[in-house]
């Protein structure tokens, strides 16, 4: 019997009323069943534990601690970190703060405005790659690249120093905004995606802005607030952090920071599905793919007359994808269900999607895998220092 779950008591409390002459029972025994009752009920109270408020300075103080010993302007860091928490209303939890520090780790080592290797090289090749798709002849993009920027340097001079994504973003903007070639290559889109210390979207900086309230409203721009430390943080910071989920662990938090938002709870779905329709699938965590069917959807198609779903339901609980939600549709319950049964067990609610990293600052074959492991390993090394330390604290 499991002392926590309250469907015991009250089976235990229909078998005390079904007959027992309360008068027939020595009063010994009833001492016995008295302190077993007593034990059993104590087992459903949680221990005391110490309260999870802590003030801004005491937060700070931790990360002080946390935060690599050789990093310039700790304190400061540590400042934007525990305001970052404090605005996206996180708990600045030694495991959320943690989980913060790895990825800014993994992904910066600390540094606001981190240095790309190459980039200059990698620039002009994008320029370069968009202009044959548009039919732009390389001379015409030599020409263009040698007119002099906002700044007084040419394109082309700029280019070639570049050292930073954030120095880059600023020449693509010049360049789109002052070279008529320049708004044909990017037709208004600047090509640089990522961007800070913790190297987070920047179309999804601009979508939670749009979303929640912008504390860098006032700066103008979402991309130049992301390319700061402290708008880099706390946009990093909601991407980890700022959505419910049921993972067991934070690492599959790291890999949804890689990919998006659940794609480790999707990843799992396409496995599950998988083994209900007997299709193989990508793990990639991706159920939807915009103007065309996907192979998940044309897979779940086949379970819908099991399941009691048309195309267009399926098409429509798919689209839950994106959210906690999608766990409680009848798509996500009965492909598991069936899932579960062809296999004789309870099948992973998560898995690390499987996607090979493209980006042309990427020099070398990575995975999600790896990079969610690189970060879990930094995590943990994190937690273990924090906990360490805390023993070490006299009371």
């Amino acid at each position: 019997m499991n002392g926590n779950d309250p469907r015991s008591l009250n089976h235990m409390q229909k078998g005390t009323s079904s007959g027992l002459d309360m008068h027939q029972v020595p009063g010994c025994v009833w001492v016995g069943m008295l302190l077993w009752l007593l034990a059993l009920l104590g087992g459903c109270v949680s221990p005391p534990q110490r309260s999870p408020l802590r003030t801004p300075d005491e937060v700070r103080a931790q990360l002080v601690q946390l935060i690599p010993p050789k990093t310039p302007d700790r304190a400061g860091w540590a400042a934007d970190i525990q305001s970052s928490f404090q605005m996206l209303d996180i708990p600045p939890s030694t495991e959320n703060m943690c989980a913060a520090l790895a990825v800014i780790a993994q992904e910066s080592t600390f540094v606001a405005d981190p240095v790309v290797p190459d980039l200059g090289r990698i620039a002009r090749k994008e320029i370069e790659h968009r202009a044959a798709q548009h039919h732009v002849p390389a001379f015409a993009v030599g020409v263009a690249l040698m007119l002099k920027s906002s700044d007084g340097r040419s394109y082309a001079d700029r280019i070639a120093r570049v050292r930073s994504e954030r120095e880059l973003s600023e020449i693509y903007e010049d360049l789109i905004g002052r070279v008529p070639l320049g708004r044909q290559l990017f037709a208004d889109s600047n090509p640089v995606r990522t961007g800070g210390p913790m190297q987070v979207s920047i179309a999804f900086a601009e979508r939670h802005a749009a979303d929640h309230a912008n504390p860098f409203a006032a700066d103008g721009s979402i991309r130049h607030a992301v390319f700061t430390r402290r708008g880099g943080l706390y946009f990093g910071i909601a991407h980890l952090l700022d959505y419910p989920s049921n993972y067991p662990r934070h690492i599959y938090r790291f890999a949804d920071f890689n990919v998006g938002w659940y794609a480790s709870r999707n990843a799992a779905f396409q496995n599950a599905l998988g083994i209900a329709t007997g299709v193989p699938l990508a793990l990639d965590g991706d159920l939807l793919v915009p103007g065309r069917l996907s192979a998940t959807e044309a897979a779940a198609r086949t379970l819908g007359p099991q399941l009691g779903l048309g195309d267009a339901g399926i098409h429509r609980q798919l689209g839950m994808s994106d959210g906690l939600a999608f766990e409680e549709s009848a798509l996500y319950r009965g492909v598991f269900e069936i899932a579960d049964r062809r296999k004789g067990k309870p099948m992973a609610r998560e898995m690390i999607p499987q996607i090979r990293l493209e980006s042309p600052k990427i020099t070398r074959k990575l995975t999600t895998e790896w990079f969610a492991n690189r970060v879990q390993a930094r995590y943990q090394r994190c937690v273990n220092q924090a906990f360490a330390d805390i023993r070490q604290t006299p009371d």
